[in-house]
């Protein structure tokens, strides 16, 4: 049993990259206890979850059971918290199956299609549950994005590159398509060709996103996570990059979200809106 001043939080994929970090904010935050630890890898099933982030003993055993775990966090006086880095081909049913137990889900794997998000918003408003769901928790992801916004007030091209690790599952990322969202509801359309285009090989201009946007999606060994937005108009080049050098970056937004989807009663998309 966790005290009732300490929000217990589960962290759903605690054996990767991600997830390792996640469990050393949360053992280092005096608002937060760590209740449980998901991970489907069977090499680190049974391990320490503290252990294996690289913390002291937290006396949290790694299992591979979200269903039981949600039971029991249902259980507990505090509302509890469940935080979800795993794979874009069970993160849908993780979050269905956290909000139908009461628990309230931050979620920062990408790959979720529009359709999956409109559901879950409408599941978890039926519910009163507080679900964030947020494709990057950079701090600085969010001013590039806000600057790119005012950017378009004055170009009329821009291109997004994202450029991320070999072992990314999904493409393009979240956080490129959430940025290509973001000004497509600017009302204006990019990249109006002035000649007759043709690919050669397809693909070969990147993804077509809304109002004319393209991505174009690197993945290699070496790389965390980077983003550039390039404008271009006569005569200038104006380019914004975020670049992600160690994913402890992202945990001053992580234990935000943690914090305020406690007080939500509804799907919210985008660290921006938590700000």
């Amino acid at each position: 049993m966790t005290s009732q001043t300490a929000t217990p939080v589960i962290v759903n994929g605690a054996g990767g990259q991600m997830g390792r970090e996640v469990v050393k904010a949360i053992a280092n935050a005096s608002d937060m206890t760590l209740f449980g630890a998901i991970e489907q890898q069977p090499n680190y099933i049974g391990q320490d979850a503290g252990e294996l982030a690289g913390c002291d003993l937290l006396e949290v055993p790694i299992i591979n059971d979200l269903q039981g775990m949600l039971v029991m966090a249902a259980q507990e006086k505090q509302p509890a918290v469940m935080v979800d880095f795993t794979h874009p081909d069970s993160v849908y049913e993780n979050v269905r199956s956290t909000i139908a137990y009461g628990i309230r889900p931050v979620v920062g794997t990408t790959g979720l299609s529009q359709k999956q998000i409109s559901d879950l918003a409408e599941f978890a408003q039926k519910a009163s549950i507080g679900t964030l769901i947020i494709p990057n928790f950079s701090i600085g992801m969010v001013l590039l994005q806000q600057a790119a916004i005012a950017a378009s007030q004055y170009f009329d091209h821009v291109e997004i590159i994202e450029l991320h690790h070999n072992q990314k599952a999904d493409a393009p990322s979240g956080t490129a398509i959430k940025t290509a969202q973001m000004l497509s509801e600017l009302g204006k359309t990019y990249n109006v060709p002035s000649v007759e285009e043709t690919e050669k090989i397809p693909g070969a201009k990147g993804s077509l996103v809304d109002e004319g946007i393209r991505i174009h999606s690197v993945r290699l060994p070496g790389l965390i996570a980077h983003q550039e937005v390039i404008f271009g108009g006569p005569g200038q080049i104006y380019t914004l990059r975020h670049d992600t050098t160690d994913r402890s970056c992202y945990m001053p937004g992580v234990l935000l979200a943690i914090r305020k989807v406690q007080s939500l009663t509804k799907l919210i998309y985008g660290l921006e809106k938590i700000l």
